[in-house]
C-alpha cells in the first residue's frame, strides 16, 4: 500500500522566467486552477494520505497559498461569496494531508527525496515532478496496481520519437510484462540517438524503496553540481532491485517550459 507521497517543489523554475522571477511555477494557473492543484487531485484519487512538499525558504509563497485563513475568513465573512467559499473549502481540504520540508540550497531531485528520509514511514513511497501533468487517466493510480501487484518500484514511461531521445532518460527494457509494462534493465540520461537503447523515456511518476536513501547518502554529485535521483536508481537495479515501466495511458502535458505551460491550458482546456 501506497500511502506517502512527496513533491520537488525547491527548483528555480528558470525556463518558465521572467514569471517565476517572482511567482512560483507550481502556483501558475493552467486553465482556471493551479498547476500544483492537478498534482494533487491525481494523489487523492489515488488513494494517499500525506503528501510532502519539498520547498525553499524563497518558495514560501506556495506554503502562504494553502495557509491563508485569516484572509479567506476576512473576505467570507464580508462578500459570502459562493466561488470564494468554495475555493476554501478545496485548499482546507488540501491542507489537511500536506506537510512541508524545506530544501533551502537546492542541489537537484536526488537531494530533495533525501530530505524526507525521516518522514517516510512505509517501504514505498510515491514521488511526482510538478511539470509533468497526465490527463485523462489517473497514472498514479494505475502504478500503484502494478506495485501490488509486483511489490517493486514503479516508474511512469512514455514512448517519444526516436529524433528526441537525447533530451529524455531513457529506459533499456530487460523483458516485457504486457503491452504496458516491462521490467527495466537501466535508465540512461540523454543518450545519442544511435545509442538509445529505446524509445521509452522516464515521466515524473515513481513509485520509490525506501533504500533509495541509502544510496543518496552516499552518492556524490553528478552532472551540474547536483545530486541526480537517476543515479541512485541505476545502482539499485545493478544491484538486483526490481523496477518495472509503466507506458501510461493519458495525456502528457509539459508545464516547465514557456510553450508547454501555453499548451497546456489549450490543451486541457478540451477535455
Amino acid at each position: 500500500m501506497i500511502r506517502q507521497a512527496i513533491i520537488p517543489l525547491a527548483g528555480l523554475g528558470t525556463r518558465l522566467l521572467p514569471l517565476t522571477s517572482v511567482y512560483a511555477k507550481e502556483l501558475l494557473p493552467i486553465n482556471g486552477k493551479i498547476g500544483l492543484e492537478y498534482i494533487l487531485d491525481e494523489c487523492i484519487e489515488a488513494g494517499i494520505q500525506e503528501i510532502i512538499f519539498i520547498i525553499s525558504k524563497k518558495k514560501e509563497i506556495i506554503k502562504k497559498y494553502f495557509y491563508n485563513d485569516k484572509f479567506y475568513r476576512r473576505i467570507i465573512t464580508k462578500k459570502k461569496d459562493p466561488r470564494i467559499i468554495k475555493e476554501y473549502n478545496k485548499i482546507k481540504k488540501y491542507k489537511k494531508i500536506i506537510k512541508f520540508v524545506y530544501q533551502n540550497d537546492p542541489k537537484g531531485t536526488g537531494d530533495a527525496v533525501l530530505k524526507t528520509k525521516n518522514i517516510i514511514k512505509d517501504k514505498f513511497f510515491l514521488m511526482l515532478l510538478p511539470d509533468d501533468l497526465i490527463m485523462k487517466k489517473n497514472c498514479t493510480k494505475d502504478m500503484i496496481i502494478i506495485h501490488n501487484k509486483f511489490n517493486c518500484s514503479v516508474m511512469a514511461s512514455m514512448k517519444v520519437k526516436k529524433n528526441t531521445v537525447k533530451r529524455w532518460g531513457i529506459y533499456s527494457r530487460k523483458k516485457n510484462i504486457d503491452k504496458y509494462n516491462f521490467y527495466i534493465n537501466d535508465v540512461i540520461e540523454k543518450p545519442e540517438i544511435k545509442k538509445a537503447p529505446s524509445n521509452n523515456a522516464v515521466i515524473g511518476r515513481y513509485i520509490l524503496s525506501k533504500k533509495i536513501f541509502n544510496k543518496l547518502k552516499k552518492q556524490k554529485k553528478g552532472k551540474g553540481g547536483e545530486i541526480h535521483i537517476t543515479d541512485s536508481i541505476r545502482l539499485l537495479i545493478k544491484e538486483g532491485e526490481k523496477f518495472i515501466g509503466h507506458n501510461f495511458k493519458g495525456k502528457y502535458l509539459d508545464c516547465g517550459t514557456m510553450n508547454g505551460y501555453i499548451n497546456s491550458s489549450l490543451e486541457i482546456s478540451k477535455i
